[in-house]
């Protein structure tokens, strides 16, 4: 499947690779895949391994000898040459290996030519509690998400629709209604799914008939996330609070106030107490964070309250599945409270992978605009609806005391602009940029 991350790969080769590339995600995003398709395509030579089938290699690296003779050991053990202008070099799974990541530094810096990618599912979280010397500056470091609405209809056969949905959005043009009531209708569907290729592919193969697709590939991934967190941590403690924080991420999210609640978690829960599995939960980009924002101006970052916030999970078909929502709750469009917050997520998703950061504003108890992003206008309020209702109080008390340059409500209505708020279909979160 076509995915926007072979654009950043394709980048980086005509910019000459000059630095080995580290690609950061979740387990079953499709690295792997995109990143084997990209080597293929663009190289003579293609050379292949993964860490956690190389025990060897991770222990070669843990010798006590210079990076240059570990290099040569290695290029021994697996037969081929690295220094090549023809050949790229990608290690999977590169987490294993402290020792492998501190090596990219002389790689980078070497005047012999090495064209390395390497990536891992939990990368994040090496990276933010590692032990050796991390190469700083000396890779570039790229994330990769789940697959956004628009590559969902890339890869169902309807892409050629996508320049006449930024088209719209662009232009504030309604879109034709017969083919905006069928977006929404495959919106309905990619809620349900979500952006994880194996589902993405499962739901394809039965001709997009929600009857047919196979739950348990959702409910299996979370599984495997389960299992990670309970072996990439520093005790089995630690493990059991990592689960139960993303366990109840669905919980947090059904409150009338989606603020995250330390307390919400068991009955002796306390920041001290969770505060570092939900850091690690961040660092694996299982979870996403917004914070709040109760001064409004630029730059937004320094106004960010860090105390208080709301989180995400990586996909909205992942929030869908351990919520135990019903396909027909999704498809028939059914009107209930948690309908809102998997849409919220839906649009958190959509922004991180659009690299914009994530705000949202209240005001005391009496008003919260779900999301603030910052463009050539300024800070620009984001109101989320599940439906085509689109009454809010909390949006025009918003306007009347920061007057921004325009709004937008994102909702099931069609495009358009009027009283200063720029109407932007559910479908078409993916052109807020």
């Amino acid at each position: 499947m076509k995915r926007k991350f072979e654009d950043i790969l394709l980048k980086w080769k005509s910019d000459g690779m000059k630095k080995p590339m580290m690609v950061v995600g979740v387990r079953q995003i499709g690295k792997t895949y995109t990143i084997d398709k990209f080597c293929r395509d663009n190289f003579k030579n293609y050379i292949y391994i993964n860490l956690l089938d190389r025990r060897d290699i991770v222990k070669l690296y843990k010798e006590d000898i210079s990076i240059s003779d570990k290099i040569k050991k290695m290029e021994w053990i697996i037969g081929k040459k690295l220094d090549s202008d023809d050949t790229i070099f990608f290690v999977d799974e590169v987490q294993e290996s402290e020792e492998f990541i501190s090596s990219l530094k002389y790689m980078c810096e070497s005047n012999v030519r090495y064209n390395v990618i390497v990536a891992g599912s939990l990368l994040g979280v090496k990276i933010n509690r590692f032990h050796s010397s991390f190469p700083v500056g000396k890779v570039f470091i790229e994330y990769m998400y789940p697959m956004d609405f628009s590559e969902f209809l890339v890869a169902i056969g309807k892409g050629d629709i996508i320049k006449e949905i930024e088209y719209c959005y662009l232009n504030n043009k309604k879109m034709e209604e017969v083919v905006h009531l069928k977006l929404l209708e495959l919106y309905r569907i990619y809620l349900y799914v979500g952006g994880m290729p194996e589902a993405v592919l499962n739901i394809i193969s039965n001709d997009l008939d929600i009857m047919k697709f196979d739950k348990n590939i959702l409910s299996l991934i979370i599984e495997m996330y389960v299992a990670d967190m309970n072996k990439y941590v520093y005790n089995s403690a630690e493990g059991i609070k990592i689960e139960k924080v993303y366990k109840n991420i669905s919980y947090q999210l059904a409150k009338e106030n989606k603020k995250f609640q330390y307390s919400k978690i068991d009955d002796k829960s306390n920041k001290r107490k969770y505060v570092t599995a939900i850091q690690w939960l961040e660092y694996s980009n299982m979870i996403y964070i917004c914070n709040n924002v109760k001064n409004v101006d630029i730059p937004i970052k320094v106004y960010q309250d860090e105390s208080i916030f709301k989180v995400y999970m990586s996909d909205v078909g992942l929030l869908c599945s351990i919520s135990g929502i019903l396909f027909n709750d999704i498809m028939l469009d059914k009107s209930f409270r948690f309908k809102g917050a998997i849409v919220e997520n839906y649009v958190a998703q959509t922004f991180v992978a659009n690299k914009l950061s994530l705000n949202y504003w209240t005001s005391g108890n009496t008003a919260e605009i779900d999301f603030l992003i910052t463009n050539k206008d300024g800070v620009i309020p984001i109101e989320v609806k599940a439906s085509d209702n689109t009454k809010s109080k909390c949006l025009n008390v918003y306007m009347k005391k920061y007057n921004p340059s325009y709004a937008i409500r994102v909702s099931s209505k069609n495009f358009g602009f009027e009283n200063n708020i720029k109407s932007v279909p559910l479908y078409a979160v993916f052109c807020i940029k």
